[in-house]
């Protein structure tokens, strides 16, 4: 590759990786005169790239929209973010973009350096997607645990427990698993000597220490059931069980999996447990489910419904 080619490349990357740049910020990053970024800025647009430049202040060169799609040029973070997230679409976390993220994993697959392939195949391998998240996670932090799932050595880091106190935690750690608005992280808490769920964003980062000492893979719970089980009971004051009148392929449709277990009763019902911090809020999600149901548990909750029915019924007829 000659040294404008591999120069003209590097100044599409730039270009790709920022809204604006000036004249001068190019020419030192690219180690060339300003004359030289114009020249290669012409290059770009012969080649179909339509880079706009704009005087005065607040001026520069700015990748426009239009044309054909460039290729991008992708530093390695970038690349492994973009397969990892096309993996979790292909895999059905993103609906309606299964094809479309399989066709563009694909390509993206062939042209990934091996020195980024162990990384992506340890995220992938370590994160199972339950449903769609919308709390941030540190990107650092997925992979230096995921990495760690997959090296099997043990992990340290400083946790903020449910009621905000700090602890330091030493553990193995399994799988991450993503289920409703969090990243969680089932891994064996070798003080406590059992298996634990550790939500991600109450992992101090900065205290992230994978360490270099091993350990053999022990049997280990369901992630997914694991996570579900400590998502429903473990955060919630109370926990109801009801019947739902309908099928449960139907009220699967009706119930997320992080908000509550589903159990086929065989008659056309099944029973649904769930839990919340109060008793009124579990009648809220009763009633946003649109469906006749019965409260089997707790007894505090059969008599809150009556509570709340008898003043929704004075509220009707005043």
């Amino acid at each position: 590759m000659s040294d404008t080619t591999a120069r003209v490349l590097q100044l599409l990357g730039l270009l790709q990786g920022r809204a604006m740049w000036t004249g001068e910020e190019l020419s030192e990053r690219l180690g060339v005169t300003t004359r030289s970024v114009r020249r290669d800025v012409e290059r770009l647009r012969r080649l179909g790239y339509p880079v706009r430049a704009s005087t005065g202040v607040g001026g520069g060169y700015q990748l426009g929209a239009g044309g054909k799609l460039p290729p991008l040029l992708l530093d390695p973070d970038e690349a492994v973010a973009v397969t990892v997230s096309l993996r979790l679409a292909a895999g059905g976390s993103v609906t309606g973009v299964e094809e479309s993220a399989l066709r563009a994993l694909a390509k993206l697959d062939q042209v990934l350096p091996s020195t980024l392939r162990g990384e992506v195949e340890a995220i992938s391998q370590a994160v199972i997607a339950v449903e769609g998240v919308s709390a941030p996670v540190e990107a650092q932090l997925i992979s230096a645990i995921a990495r760690a799932c997959r090296d099997h050595v043990l992990v340290r880091f400083d946790y903020l427990s449910r009621d905000g106190t700090p602890t330091s935690r030493r553990v193995e750690p399994y799988r991450v698993v993503v289920m409703g608005r969090r990243w969680y992280l089932l891994a064996y808490d070798v003080q406590k000597e059992d298996w634990r769920s550790f939500r991600l964003d109450r992992v101090d980062v900065a205290s992230l220490h994978p360490t270099t000492f091993g350990f053999p893979p022990r049997p280990a719970p369901d992630p997914v059931d694991y996570i579900r089980e400590s998502v429903i009971r473990s955060p919630y004051r109370h926990v109801a069980r009801l019947r739902l009148h309908l099928p449960i392929a139907e009220a699967a449709t009706r119930v997320p999996q992080n908000a509550g277990t589903l159990t086929d009763l065989g008659d056309g019902t099944c029973e649904l447990e769930t839990g919340a911090e109060t008793l009124d809020y579990l009648a809220i999600e009763m009633l946003w489910l649109d469906v006749a149901f019965e409260v089997l548990d707790p007894p505090e909750l059969r008599e809150r419904t009556l509570e709340l029915s008898e003043r929704l019924r004075r509220a009707a007829h005043p």
